[in-house]
């Protein structure tokens, strides 16, 4: 394998994958943020106090709706890379994800917590088309001999990189053997020492 198609199966691997595997890891960390968000934008549109079901309710929507952006993206990426070709699919693939950052990032100097939820399917759209278009185009990329190895470089760089990311920010709890405890526990695996 020479360097210029290590180098390209390495970057279509991130590339392919980076939405995906960011999308999905960093809902978590500021849920709370965005919950006490909707709170405020609700109290001060409306006058009265949300309920606490209604807050889960939107919180929901702001996780869940990148999945139907992510049907939505997937099910486009092949009308889209026949009619454009792979490269420039690839390229569009990032018109969803800038306007995603815009709409996620004016959402609070707007004072829209709707502008979350749109940014949420803008982003699913453009991780669905990523990876269905990363897998063709770099299969047409490689040589025939390893357009196998080439072409498994997204979920080589996702499985591995979203679980060591979420292993050290989120562990898991785990139960201690009889007599000793463990010293870590990352993602249902525990040291004992």
């Amino acid at each position: 394998m020479s360097y210029g198609l290590f180098l390209l199966a390495f970057v279509l691997g991130i590339g392919g994958g980076f939405q995906y595997g960011l999308q999905v890891s960093v809902i978590n960390s500021p849920a709370e943020y965005i919950k006490s968000f909707i709170h405020e934008t609700c109290l001060r549109r409306y006058g009265s106090s949300p309920s606490e079901e209604m807050i889960t309710l939107m919180w929901s929507f702001v996780v869940s709706i990148y999945c139907i952006g992510g049907l939505l993206g997937a099910l486009s990426a092949g009308y889209l890379s026949v009619r454009f070709g792979r490269k420039k699919a690839m390229l569009f693939a990032d018109i969803p994800s800038l306007l995603s950052a815009a709409l996620m990032g004016f959402s609070q100097l707007c004072g829209s917590f709707e502008m979350i939820i749109a940014g949420r399917l803008f982003a699913g759209v453009c991780g669905g088309l990523a990876l269905n278009i990363h897998f063709m185009y770099a299969g047409e990329c490689a040589p025939r001999k390893l357009r196998g190895l080439v072409a498994v470089t997204a979920s080589t760089a996702i499985a591995p990189l979203l679980r060591q990311r979420l292993s050290v920010l989120f562990p898991w709890p785990q139960y201690p053997h009889k007599n000793r405890k463990p010293r870590s526990c990352y993602m249902g695996q525990s040291v004992v020492g």
